[in-house]
């Protein structure tokens, strides 16, 4: 979310990443709050630990914040796979279903459409060329939004 605002402040006025890292947090959150549902009504408790702050306040380019939402993404990824590997583990085939059908498949989309990006955007010059992130902003992620 952090990342959305950036786009929006007036030295940086990309509003189409912004809208894409808006959406982004949105769906985090509540693939959270599904999956501490799940939690709840299988009787099981929920552990609340602290919420880490961005490493950083600044990203250099649409480029960078995009390399960096590709590395959470993969972490994610991993970790719902870890996940789903104790449920298997632990002859929970409802959870590893769960997983499976509303996390991994998302993931997977998700890390395959950030690397196209990546890689158009380096294609175009970016990050040495504002211009390039201008239209990618302008071009691609406005058809992402709509």
């Amino acid at each position: 979310c952090c990342s959305a605002y950036y786009f929006e402040r007036d030295d940086k006025s990309l509003p189409n990443f912004a809208k894409f890292f808006h959406k982004q947090s949105k769906e985090e959150r509540e693939h959270a709050e599904k999956l501490m549902s799940l939690q709840n009504k299988r009787g099981g408790k929920i552990f609340l630990q602290d919420v880490r702050k961005p490493d950083r306040d600044e990203w250099g380019s649409g480029l960078e914040a995009l390399e960096c939402a590709l590395q959470l993404e993969k972490s994610v990824n991993q970790s719902l796979l870890d996940l789903q590997k104790m449920a298997s583990e632990h002859n929970d085939p409802h959870m590893c279903d769960f997983i499976e059908t509303h996390y991994l498949d998302e993931q997977v989309k998700s890390i395959k459409e950030l690397a196209d990006w990546i890689s158009n955007l380096r294609r175009m010059g970016a990050p040495q060329s504002g211009l390039a992130e201008y239209l990618f902003d302008k071009h691609t992620m406005a058809e992402e939004g709509s």
